[in-house]
């Protein structure tokens, strides 16, 4: 059993944008680093880092 056996969140992220334009991020509508025609939850980088910490496995 390792680390990874306790993490039960999905971590699949949608592919980066080459340029504009950016989708929103779905908490501070800041722009993304992921293509607006990405259909799904984007986060922009401030509120993605503070989702994983705030989801963290605490081992």
């Amino acid at each position: 059993m390792n680390d990874n056996d306790y993490c039960l969140i999905d971590a699949t992220r949608p592919p980066r944008a080459e340029g504009p334009p950016y989708a929103e991020c779905v908490l501070c509508r800041e722009p993304t680093e992921y293509p607006e025609s990405y259909k799904g939850i984007t986060l922009c980088p401030a509120c993605e880092w503070q989702e994983a910490q705030r989801t963290a496995c605490s081992g």
